[in-house]
């Protein structure tokens, strides 16, 4: 007997055809894939340092079998006292990428408008289309960084959410303060501009106060922070969005699951803010290093991008998929990039001073070859 067919239902139109998350590759597959055991994993721009010694002391405490606090309450408390903002705008969330969602969910229409930067982090683009927006490009300048005549051109057509990702993820740079100015006078009274600085911490001292500026203007506007890049916490998935207002905070608040942020990402968040001396300790180690792996690149005649970030965005010169492959086979994970015009460029997450001395001697064997 012919077993018959399952049925086919409708799905959902704006999710069914989305582009794939250009996710890193975890370590386990890579180990499977290349044969070794000894995988740096430089994909995912995670922190080599680990995380503070209070998380651990913090995890400890748990009650696994309770509920976690469902409005983040310490977490969100402890971030008003450091930021200066009251907590009634401030919402906590699984990972920064939980925010974006909310933020489409609690904005876009089918039909609305999305603008933002290519190359881009995928999300801001794929919540979007998630939410049945159409998603309008700016691209990056031939030296890498941020074309500000062309967002401001962008933002004058009155997208109702523009994306910024600064500094950029996944080039590097990030907005000056003539930079931030000119887009701040660009957004009009119909767009929410959504900031997304992942890898605040990172930056240089002279980088301008982007809470500060917004907080100057009547603009509605969201900031989106993590702590899986400076402070070590990406396992435990926890982020957080500033607003420009408790209406929006509302919003963003009602178009996210309930209990979304575990207790024990809640715990560990806490501790780490709390031990800020170990991240700007661990994030001055990283930022040498990465001066150190940039100069060296930059000595072997190829182009990666100024970065205040935790990583390098580096054009190899041939397909990002065989520079990906010949990494892998070295036992290092690095992120090819896929994103139309930039084939040829990999992003590499700044490591331990082993793991970065291992990718140097891989990348000149690469261009060996």
């Amino acid at each position: 007997m012919t077993k018959p067919l399952h049925t086919e239902i409708p799905l959902n139109p704006h999710v069914a055809g989305l582009p794939p998350y250009n996710a890193g590759m975890n370590i386990a597959v890579a180990r499977l894939q290349s044969g070794r055991q000894d995988i740096a994993a430089l994909a995912s721009n995670e922190n080599p340092d680990g995380c503070s010694p209070d998380v651990a002391a913090a995890l400890a405490n748990l009650e696994p079998s309770r509920y976690s606090d469902h409005a983040c309450t310490a977490l969100r408390a402890a971030l008003s006292q450091r930021l200066g903002v009251t907590s009634d705008r401030i919402v906590a969330g699984n990972g920064s990428e939980e925010m974006i969602a909310a933020i489409c969910r609690a904005v876009l229409r089918p039909g609305s408008v999305v603008a933002t930067v290519c190359p881009g982090f995928g999300l801001h683009e794929i919540e979007a289309l998630a939410n049945g927006a159409r998603v309008e490009k700016v691209g990056m300048r031939p030296e890498l960084d941020f074309d500000i005549p062309a967002m401001t051109a962008i933002l004058e057509r009155a997208p109702e959410i523009f994306f910024l990702s600064s500094p950029s993820n996944p080039v590097g740079p990030a907005l000056d303060r003539e930079g931030l100015t000119r887009i701040l006078a660009a957004v009009s009274h119909e767009t929410l501009l959504v900031l997304d600085e992942a890898y605040f911490e990172f930056t240089n001292e002279d980088t301008p106060d982007a809470l500060a500026a917004l907080s100057a203007t009547n603009l509605a506007w969201v900031i989106l922070r993590t702590f899986s890049k400076a402070y070590g916490l990406a396992g435990l998935r926890v982020g957080y969005a500033v607003t420009s207002d408790v209406r929006l905070a509302r919003a963003m608040s009602a178009a996210k699951t309930p209990f979304n942020v575990n207790a024990a990402a809640q715990a560990a968040a806490v501790a780490a803010l709390n031990d800020e001396a170990w991240m700007q300790s661990s994030v001055a180690r990283l930022k040498r290093e990465r001066a150190r792996v940039a100069d060296a690149v930059a000595a072997m005649g190829l182009s990666a991008a100024r970065s205040q970030t935790n990583f390098l965005f580096i054009d190899v010169g041939l397909e990002s998929r065989t520079a990906f492959d010949h990494f892998l086979a070295n036992g290092i994970i690095v992120k090819p990039w896929k994103e139309e015009g930039y084939g040829t460029f990999i992003r590499v997450t700044i490591g331990t001073p082993l793991e970065n001395d291992r990718f140097l001697k891989a990348l000149r064997d690469l261009l060996r070859t």
